[in-house]
């Protein structure tokens, strides 16, 4: 992704708290984190989790108004890390850039996970 793509969509600098777990490895457990800034196809968040370029993530928030265009609503995302800060943030923890591939709304979830 170039980066006049990743300028097209509007940033939102908001907190937004969020659930996710590295897909393809059944033993990894889901974490937490927050938004640092989000957009309708992007989150960059801050985490002690080890992630690299390319990792594909399974993510659950909820969008905010702001970029939902109606209400808030909780989503389920496919998104893949494209980009890594390391041990930029307090210490040990990394800023990670995410770019979403897909969401749905959460309660339609299983059709696509299974």
């Amino acid at each position: 992704m170039s980066s006049n793509e990743r300028r097209t969509d509007t940033r939102v600098y908001i907190r937004v708290p969020f659930r996710f777990r590295i897909m393809n490895n059944r033993g990894s457990p889901e974490q937490t984190a927050a938004s640092e800034n989000i957009s309708r196809r992007g989150v960059f968040f801050v985490t002690d989790v080890p992630l690299t370029v390319g990792t594909a993530l399974e993510v659950s928030l909820r969008m905010p108004q702001e970029l939902a265009r109606q209400t808030a609503s909780d989503v389920k995302c496919v998104a893949r890390v494209v980009h890594v800060q390391p041990n930029s943030f307090l210490g040990s923890k990394a800023g990670i850039g995410l770019h979403i591939m897909r969401y749905e709304a959460a309660v339609e979830r299983e059709r696509w996970a299974s």
